[in-house]
């Protein structure tokens, strides 16, 4: 028996304003784009999550509970869903309560606590769970960390933690002759298991579906099938892990992608021995083949699967170094309206609008980034970091509430 494993990201950030300069230091509290939020919010949600879930739900009913997925949804996005898409957040309700779809642990707000501050990281752990079950009545029982960011350490902290799996990146380097398509446990561990990423099959779908230039376009449903049914007799389950935006956003409805979809359960249940399940019940039906050790971080970024896409130029550097420094005296006011300020500060986009990487050749990446320049994106964040830190010392410095020093909303 093979096992498909669909898991989609859905995450939307907080985005800074592209106008916050150095004037507005000491002058102005409000630092989100309000206006692009939701206009790419809304935008998002017509292109992709309307219609997706529509799908989904159609597919979930005509297959009997069949088919089945997982989704990891930021508590920034979910926020988002409040303010601008009640809708959306409507439908993914309706996805959850039939059953058939699971939801996964992550940080609350998409950062990278994990690397930098393993309390914080743990803090935005438990707020993300809270806030599932605030909304869906649902406790997530498996992991995926921002952006599959995952090592051995991580592992150890999110077992002690209660989770029952974690996700994380099939890095060849790491994996060397040995497959994705089984469940594994990382070796500091004795209870987690751990699910790896086919990329290449992922991949096919989120990156390649709609290439001109690649000779498997187009790519129909029943050849992606066969590829799938190829690993019969040589894997347990096969984890299929990409950004839900995949349909209808980066590759658009005129690309056939609905209609890909709507046919793929129907040619993947031709071979009788697969089905689809989402990671909790792999966890019941699945026992770990081997150990595997990740000394190093890894993630699912680019073709380096490390942390270079936020981290490891002086702009990342210090912007990261800055809002971790913070911590102290943030906890320090007790406040939860800054402690949310600062939080969304560490969302791991902004530090992503940093990279200078694709600066020169990076047209894949520009479509995800309202800068200019790599530069323009640490100005604005620096320029924001500079006025939350001087209200932040002025209100410690004072002692007076800290409202009064610094405004509750990031917007107007």
């Amino acid at each position: 028996m093979t096992r498909i494993c669909f898991y989609f990201q859905v995450h939307q950030p907080f985005r800074l304003r592209k106008d916050y300069d150095f004037f507005n230091i000491g002058h102005s509290p409000y630092y989100e784009d309000t206006v692009n939020n939701r206009a790419i919010m809304r935008k998002v949600a017509e292109k992709c999550y309307l219609p997706m879930n529509r799908l989904l739900l159609e597919l979930i009913h005509r297959w009997q509970g069949r088919f089945r997925v997982s989704f990891s949804i930021s508590g920034v996005c979910l926020e988002q869903f409040q303010l601008y898409a009640p809708d959306v957040l409507a439908s993914f309700q309706e996805l959850v309560k039939t059953g058939c779809v699971e939801l996964l642990g992550e940080t609350y707000y998409h950062s990278l606590a994990s690397v930098y501050s393993p309390k914080e990281f743990s803090r935005q752990i438990e707020l993300h769970r809270q806030t599932l079950e605030d909304l869906f009545d649902y406790r997530a029982q498996v992991f995926r960390n921002t952006e599959l960011i995952y090592s051995d350490s991580i592992a150890q902290q999110i077992e002690g933690l209660g989770f029952r799996g974690i996700i994380a990146e099939g890095v060849d380097r790491i994996l060397d002759w040995r497959s994705p398509n089984f469940l594994y446990q990382p070796a500091p561990c004795h209870r987690l298991a751990l699910f790896l990423k086919n990329y290449q099959l992922s991949d096919d779908l989120a990156f390649r579906f709609s290439n001109r230039d690649w000779p498997s376009w187009p790519l129909s449903a029943s050849t992606y099938a066969s590829w799938l049914h190829q690993v019969a007799g040589n894997g347990e389950i096969v984890n299929l892990f990409m950004d839900y935006e995949t349909f209808g956003e980066h590759q658009w409805a005129e690309t056939g992608i609905f209609e890909f979809m709507r046919a793929l359960p129907d040619f993947v249940f031709r071979h009788p021995d697969f089905h689809f399940v989402t990671p909790s019940e792999a966890l019941e039906q699945l026992q770990p083949i081997a150990k595997l050790s990740f000394p190093h971080y890894v993630s699912w970024a680019d073709l380096d699967r490390d942390l270079s896409a936020w981290v490891g130029n002086p702009l990342q550097d210090a912007a990261m170094e800055r809002v971790y420094a913070l911590e102290d005296k943030v906890l320090r006011l007790n406040d939860p309206n800054i402690l949310h300020v600062w939080r969304k500060l560490q969302t791991s986009d902004h530090f992503y609008y940093m990279c200078t990487k694709w600066f020169s050749d990076g047209d894949v990446h520009k479509y995800f980034n309202p800068y200019h320049t790599p530069f323009d994106a640490h100005i604005i964040h620096s320029n924001v970091l500079s006025d939350f830190e001087t209200r932040l010392e002025s209100s410690l410095f004072s002692g007076q509430s800290p409202q009064s020093q610094l405004r509750p909303s990031l917007t107007p």
